[in-house]
């Protein structure tokens, strides 16, 4: 049974998200798990998830706008200090971390949020073209 589409296409966040993971050499975008991934092959982004859930045992929040990037191991902990990052659910052990996008988003550390998680998972071919653009 697939997953269900949980975005939608006419997103104006989606599509700043989209306009920035694009622009990096060798990257698609595909649909998994119901959400939007960006891949150069292995994934980097992915917009949209979820908080883990809490040593309670509680379900943590769903963010539909929110961007899941693989973050330098050095600055993990520092980015989920900030109260905009989270640790999202089944991906957070893997070092991923998420960033909840609204109004105040800084577009440029998108951008750099970005850069790293491809920089962490791209091809040293892809990283090369990066750097010589």
């Amino acid at each position: 049974m697939p997953h269900p589409i949980m975005f939608s296409d006419d997103d104006p966040v989606l599509a700043r998200v989209r306009e920035l993971a694009l622009a990096f050499p060798t990257a698609t975008e595909k649909v998994a798990h119901g959400r939007p991934t960006f891949r150069c092959p292995k994934m980097f982004g992915m917009y949209g998830g979820g908080e883990k859930r809490r040593d309670d045992g509680t379900a943590g929040r769903r963010f539909d706008q929110a961007l899941l990037v693989v973050a330098d191991p050095a600055e993990r902990e520092a980015l989920l200090a900030d109260d905009r990052f989270f640790l999202p659910a089944y991906m957070g052990a893997y070092g991923w971390v998420g960033l909840i996008l609204d109004d105040d988003t800084d577009w440029a550390e998108v951008g750099e949020l970005l850069d790293a998680s491809f920089r962490e998972v791209a091809p040293k071919r892809a990283i090369a073209e990066l750097d010589a653009e």
